[in-house]
């Protein structure tokens, strides 16, 4: 592919910090958009009529979106928000709005849809082209701005419609937006190629990561020895010289709480070190971002657990329910998280980490089904889950061979990771360039593939 030269477009004009080329009009958005219009627009307000419904995560990340939900008019009329064919969809809501999270909005059941009211919605006049629309509020100059202008508290800010509205923007003619967005549908759409290839290949390496974990954790390293008859356990078959003993009998558990925000003697000073749930994501915990205070600890329900540890998370609809860790220096728990904390005379606190790892899926299933508080892992199901316990020559060396060949994949599923972050750089930097008039893209047509 042959990019056009930089600085090709020749004098450039200034607005709201931003330089475009002086051919292009500075309008406010609201001139040539009609952002969030009014649904009385409706040409068949029947009750009966099927539209289609949006909720957030039927919006792709690269622009796609799922358009199988279907709903009657009447169950959606209120409390959710109205677009049509065309419309550019745009999430308002941090981290979707800083991730460029937005689409345009196709194929629709009856020309409508409805959808979360974390959207705004931009109706494209016969002055905008809706792909170059699209691309502009995907672009890291218009998410910059965006992000200044955002309100709320904590992790639930959002973009305002008087933003939307109000940027200063160079609006290029028809023509050149359509070349823009040619440009940019082509490029884009070969890098968002590449990253799903990507993609796909760390979805692959944690599947072979979970695969080794389950089969030498079960299996050992031997796979011509003898193995015992199938049971009702939730992992299947064993080494037929391996016991098989309940959480309870080989390590204490428990969880800790909260102490109250609104009381300052649990917070201010505090030196003890205090864990809330995310730190399940980690491969190790090492460090504490929070400590609470000695009154803390003697008035409300916290363990001050010493390592080794394992740490379990138990509650959340999201991947962290059931994810585990190993901690290595004393600290104490939120009511979030379980402590699982061995008897070291009989199992290695590395095996039991990754007994846990491999009963993720598990846990996860008994913990939406019936017997158990809806999506969440209890102490009790922790302390009564079987487990298989080698001897501990053997629980030593499977952990060794473990921990080598998972550093190796978690090295290679790091470099993936590297190249999907520099190819999602290299498309915000491209979609801001052509949108803004860094590069001239006019006439900038992909070479023919050599035949």
């Amino acid at each position: 592919m042959r990019l056009p030269p930089h600085g090709q477009y020749g004098p450039i004009q200034d607005t709201d910090g931003h330089r475009f080329p002086s051919h292009w009009k500075i309008r406010r958005l609201r001139f040539i958009v009609d952002v969030n219009p009014v649904r009385s627009a409706i040409k068949e307000p029947r009750d009966d009529l099927l539209v289609s419904f949006l909720p957030m995560e039927a919006i792709g990340e690269r622009g796609e979106i799922d358009v199988t939900a279907e709903r009657c008019l009447a169950d959606v009329r209120v409390g959710y928000t109205y677009f049509e064919e065309g419309d550019v969809l745009v999430a308002k809501i941090t981290p979707c709005f800083e991730n460029g999270k937005g689409a345009i909005a196709r194929n629709l059941c009856n020309g409508i849809g409805f959808g979360t009211t974390e959207l705004h919605v931009l109706r494209a006049s016969e002055a905008a082209e809706s792909s170059w629309l699209l691309y502009l509020t995907q672009s890291g100059w218009f998410r910059d701005w965006g992000g200044a202008s955002m309100y709320g508290a904590g992790g639930q800010k959002r973009v305002p419609e008087d933003f939307i509205k109000n940027i200063r923007v160079g609006i290029p003619d028809l023509h050149e937006q359509q070349e823009i967005a040619a440009f940019l549908n082509f490029h884009i759409g070969t890098i968002d190629q590449l990253n799903l290839r990507n993609s796909i290949l760390l979805e692959r390496l944690s599947e072979w990561r979970r695969t080794i974990i389950s089969s030498w954790v079960f299996g050992g390293l031997n796979p011509s020895r003898d193995f015992s008859e199938p049971g009702d356990y939730w992992y299947g078959v064993v080494p037929s010289s391996w016991l098989t003993m309940r959480t309870k009998f080989i390590a204490l558990v428990g969880n800790g709480s909260t102490p109250s925000r609104e009381d300052s003697n649990y917070w201010n000073g505090g030196t003890y070190p205090w864990l809330n749930s995310s730190v399940v994501n980690q491969e190790t915990v090492t460090e504490a971002d929070q400590f609470v205070t000695p009154l803390a600890l003697a008035e409300c329900h916290l363990p001050r657990i010493k390592p080794p540890a394992v740490l379990v998370g138990i509650t959340g609809q999201g991947k962290t329910r059931g994810m585990a860790t190993m901690l290595v220096f004393e600290a104490t728990i939120n009511q979030h998280i379980a402590y699982v904390k061995p008897d070291e005379s009989q199992i290695d606190v590395r095996y039991l980490r990754r007994v846990f790892d491999a009963a993720y899926a598990y846990l996860r299933r008994e913990s939406d089904g019936g017997g158990s508080t809806k999506g969440a892992i209890t102490c009790e199901q922790i302390a009564n889950l079987p487990i298989p316990v080698p001897p501990m020559d053997e629980q030593l060396r499977i952990v060794d061979a473990i921990e080598n060949e998972v550093q190796r994949i978690d090295a290679m599923a790091a470099t993936v990771q590297r190249a999907i972050e520099r190819l999602q750089e290299y498309r915000t930097a491209l979609i801001t360039a052509a949108v803004t008039g860094q590069i001239d893209v006019r006439q900038a047509i992909p070479e023919p593939a050599a035949t």
